[in-house]
């Protein structure tokens, strides 16, 4: 299996490659060459580890099998549950719970393995890596926390200053690793993704500081988020919709990959809350970026979604030029209209748009109902989900303790902290910087591996 980019200028380049290189050197994304199949029904062994496996060999040429499933199981023994993805079915409503990995976010499931993934390639070329990332929140924690400590690796996470929960915040200064960098830049999540995605346009300082990224840029992030889309309907053992809550269009990306693997996934339900781009766009094939709103679910404070760019690339037939001329648009315009497409991505996709009142509402009567607690983006995808009326696996996509403000706000009571979150205190680490390209890459100057 060979790698290339959306935009044309990068292509033939093996997996490792790709994982270092992060976003491609000529702007756009990396997609695998050809989509692999895979059908369900093949899986003898139906445990998250082996479907992880039987995944990755498919897209990984370039490590040997043996290191594959050793670098998996590294990944996910230290969840806090045996099954890393269980499943809850509530009535028609079946919940995937993502949330068990050392962060208590979906997204320990992509960067235990690409923290580990980092630190194998890096150990076997003798190189050195400083991993750059934006965050609106549970990213850069996971991310933290899988690089913490690793041999030749340094990590900069920007994210929005008052613009995170208090915990999501806590999980990313409050560590003593001299490796990890969270830097609060005075302006929005999408202001954050902006620097990192100018920096890493620049190939000369990207070459030179040994840059790589750890956003769902980074092809390793979607291929981790492939396999509990297969162990959730192995687990149903039926076609079903999946409803993903998403702010940047990774998450559901994974699904629409696992669909084009050979899972048959009827449809995939795109759940926003009021930062709604995403829902414009599925609903009237209006990609127009507005101002980010501050809303109860900060993980989905986004506008304009770094993934958006791969889906593009396979609504139009993998036509790369194509891709480019719309990105270029897309920079100079703010935006893109797809109404020659509506009918494609409503095949697609079905998209509901979540008030912060309607999040507060679903916490209440999902534990009135089934005395379960759900998160302020899980609430979304139950939304969602339930306007859909049909049978639904909705993935949880955090951990309610993390929003402790929000669900005491929609309960009346608190929420009890997992030990590893009560035990959060003080910002060890932290550092505030400029809201400027030029401010981060000194700082990266400062403080990088070279």
């Amino acid at each position: 299996m060979f790698y290339k980019s959306t935009r044309c200028g990068v292509d033939k380049i093996s997996f490792k490659d790709a994982i270092m290189m992060g976003l491609a050197t000529d702007g756009g994304l990396i997609v695998p060459e050809y989509v692999p199949k895979l059908s369900p029904h093949d899986l003898k062994k139906q445990d998250f580890k082996s479907i992880a496996f039987e995944i990755f060999k498919l897209y990984i040429g370039d490590i040997r099998e043996d290191k594959i499933y050793e670098l998996i199981d590294k990944s996910y023994s230290a969840f806090d549950d045996s099954e890393i993805t269980p499943l809850k079915q509530f009535d028609d409503l079946y919940i995937l719970e993502l949330f068990y990995g050392p962060t208590y976010a979906f997204k320990d499931i992509a960067l235990q393995f690409l923290g580990n993934l980092f630190e194998y390639i890096l150990d076997e070329s003798n190189q050195t890596l400083n991993v750059l990332g934006a965050t609106s929140g549970d990213t850069g924690s996971a991310a933290i926390y899988g690089l913490k400590g690793k041999k030749n690796v340094k990590v900069f996470i920007l994210y929005p200053k008052n613009g995170v929960s208090p915990t999501q915040e806590l999980q990313m200064c409050d560590i003593e690793d001299e490796n990890v960098f969270p830097i609060a830049i005075n302006g929005t999540f999408d202001d954050c993704q902006n620097i990192i995605k100018e920096i890493f346009k620049d190939n000369a300082f990207k070459e030179k500081y040994h840059l790589g990224s750890i956003n769902s840029i980074n092809f390793a992030r979607i291929l981790a988020q492939i396999v509990y889309y297969y162990y959730a309907f192995l687990k149903v053992g039926k076609n079903v919709l999946f409803s993903v809550p998403t702010g940047n269009f990774g998450d559901i990306f994974a699904g629409y990959l696992a669909k084009l693997m050979g899972l048959p996934v009827e449809k995939l339900i795109l759940a926003t809350n009021e930062n709604d781009v995403l829902y414009r766009f599925v609903r009237f094939g209006d990609y127009s970026k507005q101002n980010v709103k501050k809303t109860l679910s900060p993980s989905m404070d986004i506008q304009l979604a770094s993934n958006f760019e791969r889906y593009i690339y396979y609504l139009y037939n993998q036509d790369c030029n194509k891709v480019k001329d719309l990105m270029s648009q897309l920079n100079k315009n703010g935006k893109l209209i797809f109404t020659d497409k509506l009918s494609q991505i409503q095949n697609e996709f079905s998209s509901y748009r979540v008030s912060d009142l309607m999040i507060l509402q679903t916490i209440r009567d999902f534990y009135e109902k089934y005395n379960y607690i759900i998160d302020p983006h899980t609430a979304c995808g139950v939304k969602a989900a339930f306007s859909e009326g049909k049978q639904v696996v909705c993935l949880a996509t955090a951990h309610p303790a993390k929003f402790s403000e929000v669900i005491e706000n929609a309960l009346g009571f608190k929420i009890d902290l997992p030990e590893k979150l009560a035990k959060l205190k003080t910002k060890k680490r932290s550092f505030e910087q400029e809201n400027s390209i030029k401010a981060i890459k000194h700082f990266i100057e400062l403080n990088a591996n070279v």
